[in-house]
């Protein structure tokens, strides 16, 4: 009669797994009686990233020239619209903006003395400069307003003089100091402007009288 022979199966536990290791996962297995660990040895890496840019605005010039040079030599030019700014013409006449983004712009001249054909242009960039925006300057002619009134039947050493942009005021003084006669030129009147003049008398220790009637100057 044969014997059965009887084998046991001993189970140990992992001693060559190191637990305390960085970077590693541990996956522990059963398997019966069996313990297994099994190292699962992680890895790291980088990633890089890409931004997306945009390629730069393109830009645009507004240009010019203001004629004749006497009237366009040192006129400001001012630029109105999506961008804003101020340009001295050269002395020929010449001015440009430069560095401008698409969009409406308008440009308009300007100096003491002269008026400008056309007062204002606009004009849209949009793919290319624009060139030959020209102006024609023409001297402002001068005028001057004279007036005369009626001596006082007071004693009086001179008269004042006002004037006003308002029918009925209020005036502001144009003279510092008494005119001694019956007439005075104002020479600081504007094209295009109405105004409205009053005098005053003085007598010998200061003292003026009420206004006189107002007269009104329409300059052409």
């Amino acid at each position: 009669m044969l014997k059965s022979k009887r084998n046991t199966i001993h189970s140990k536990p992992a001693t060559n797994a190191d637990f305390s290791k960085p970077g590693t996962n541990f996956a522990l297995v059963s398997f019966g009686m069996l313990l297994a660990v099994v190292l699962v040895s992680g890895c790291s890496g980088t990633v890089g990233s890409t931004q997306a840019t945009n390629p730069p605005q393109q830009t645009y010039k507004i240009s010019g020239t203001i004629t004749p040079a006497a009237g366009g030599s040192g006129a400001t030019v001012t630029l109105s619209g999506a961008s804003t700014g101020t340009q001295t013409a050269d002395s020929s006449g010449d001015y440009a903006f430069a560095g401008l983004a698409p969009g409406n712009y308008a440009v308009t001249p300007s100096k003491k003395g002269f008026t400008f054909s056309p007062t204002s242009q606009g004009v849209t960039l949009s793919n290319v400069d624009v060139t030959g925006l020209n102006f024609t300057a023409a001297a402002q002619q001068a005028h001057t307003a004279t007036l005369s009134w009626v001596a006082s039947t007071s004693a009086v050493t001179g008269y004042y003089v006002y004037r006003g942009t308002v029918d009925g005021g209020p005036y502001t003084l144009l003279t510092s100091s008494p005119v001694a006669g019956l007439t005075y030129t104002d020479t600081t009147v504007q094209s295009g402007q109405v105004y409205y003049y009053v005098t005053t008398s003085v007598d010998v220790t200061g003292n003026q009288s009420g206004f006189s009637n107002q007269v009104q100057a329409t300059i052409p």
